[in-house]
């Protein structure tokens, strides 16, 4: 089950703050980003300073980002709640598992979980006192989720867009298996202007405007993170300068550094797909796939195959081990079937900073404009020289 919600966030001028000594420059990977990649100290880089430490340092270094430090407390406030329900979804008592009975905008049935998580992060967005507006599966218009009324309302002032799914891999959760929450921050570039006076389909093509402004490449993408309910609680961020993993302290009830600037191996020999899909496949990837099966790919490494069906926790072990993570299209379903707008380009922009890579195949995930909200992509990511070898693969089928 797959939520998403869209949510404007309203930000005022900022006071410069002075800047501390030893600063780290943004690597290459940053020049096809819109905004300019911000800059960290040896603070950024030191583990067990909170995250909350970590957000005020980098908003000293990097004034116009300050606000983000307010959008990020909201975001380590729900990922806290969230664990305790994950946690305690399995109690007899807790009432949170199985079916909510209802049917989303996408026709899938709702888990309660997915309709708790979503409630539940928006209200934490809500409390920034930044938010204005917020669009899901279930409220396909932005609505202003300040009050009980479906009116809409738009400030005038610079705003970010914030795109996130709440419970990744609900459908496993009733088995104890890793969830986790995807969280994706654009900058609004466009106009969003709603006449209160507005009546009937007058305010839906408005809405329909404002909703379509969202509708931005991976590359305009200003931070993206990722929560991951486990045996711990990790929070992984990037801001467009390096990926940086919290990992929650129960007893301190915060989340510290502890694994910073992470970066991917280049080359490892860990394959994640759903491998009873091959047979659907394309045929470069089938091969590349059965060579690396058989230690005859480029790496000359036979490889293991670790899949969990959640990509929050497929992509967390990718990142700390190296490998490949994919939900391909195939026969069935062309596109594959994760999100672009809020899974594929988020997790994406994780993993490039992490120094990996992510493809379709045949286009860098992160170039690709969503027609529509919740169009799919096909994703091939993980270690770059893995991930070159995908590529080489479709590139020399298509001639």
């Amino acid at each position: 089950m797959f939520y998403f919600a869209i949510s404007i966030f309203l930000f005022a001028n900022v006071s410069a703050f002075s800047a501390g000594p030893a600063l780290r420059r943004p690597s290459a990977l940053n020049v096809a980003t819109k905004s300019k990649a911000p800059v960290f100290d040896e603070v950024c880089d030191t583990t067990g300073v909170t995250l909350k430490r970590f957000m005020t340092e980098v908003a000293l270094l990097n004034p116009e980002l300050q606000e983000l430090t307010t959008l990020f407390g909201a975001v380590d406030t729900a990922c806290k709640a969230i664990t305790n329900l994950v946690k305690r979804s399995q109690l007899p008592s807790s009432e949170t598992l199985g079916y909510e009975g209802n049917i989303n905008i996408q026709g899938e049935d709702q888990k309660k979980l997915d309709v708790i998580t979503n409630d539940l992060l928006k209200r934490a967005l809500r409390f920034t006192g930044k938010l204005g507006v917020l669009a899901s599966e279930e409220e396909d218009a932005p609505v202003d989720i300040a009050g009980p009324s479906k009116e809409v309302i738009i400030d005038e002032s610079d705003r970010y867009v914030a795109v996130f799914d709440p419970l990744d891999g609900s459908s496993n959760v009733d088995a104890g298996i890793p969830t986790g929450t995807i969280i994706g921050i654009y900058e609004h570039d466009e106009s969003c202007d709603i006449d209160a006076e507005c009546e009937g389909d007058d305010c839906a093509e408005q809405e329909a405007r404002c909703l379509a402004n969202t509708l931005q490449p991976g590359d305009n993408l200003v931070a993206a993170a990722y929560c991951l309910y486990s045996s711990s609680t990790f929070l992984v961020l990037t801001l467009g300068s390096g990926t940086y993993g919290f990992t929650l302290d129960e007893n301190l009830g915060e989340f510290v550094l502890s694994h910073p600037n992470i970066k991917i191996p280049d080359t490892s020999s860990i394959m994640s797909f759903n491998e009873a899909n091959t047979h659907m496949w394309d045929e470069p990837l089938k091969d590349v796939v059965t060579n690396w099966k058989q230690g005859t790919g480029k790496s000359g490494e036979q490889f293991s195959s670790r899949y969990i069906g959640s990509m929050v926790g497929d992509v967390h072990r990718t990142l700390l081990y190296g490998g490949v993570f994919g939900y391909p299209g195939d026969s069935k379903n062309p596109n594959g079937k994760l999100r672009l707008l809020y899974e594929g380009a988020p997790m994406s922009f994780i993993m490039e900073q992490a120094g990996g890579l992510s493809t379709t195949g045949t286009q860098r995930v992160m170039e690709i404009s969503p027609e529509v909200v919740h169009q799919r992509v096909p994703i091939v990511m993980g270690s770059k020289n893995d991930v070159e070898e995908v590529i080489e693969a479709y590139a020399n089928w298509e001639k």
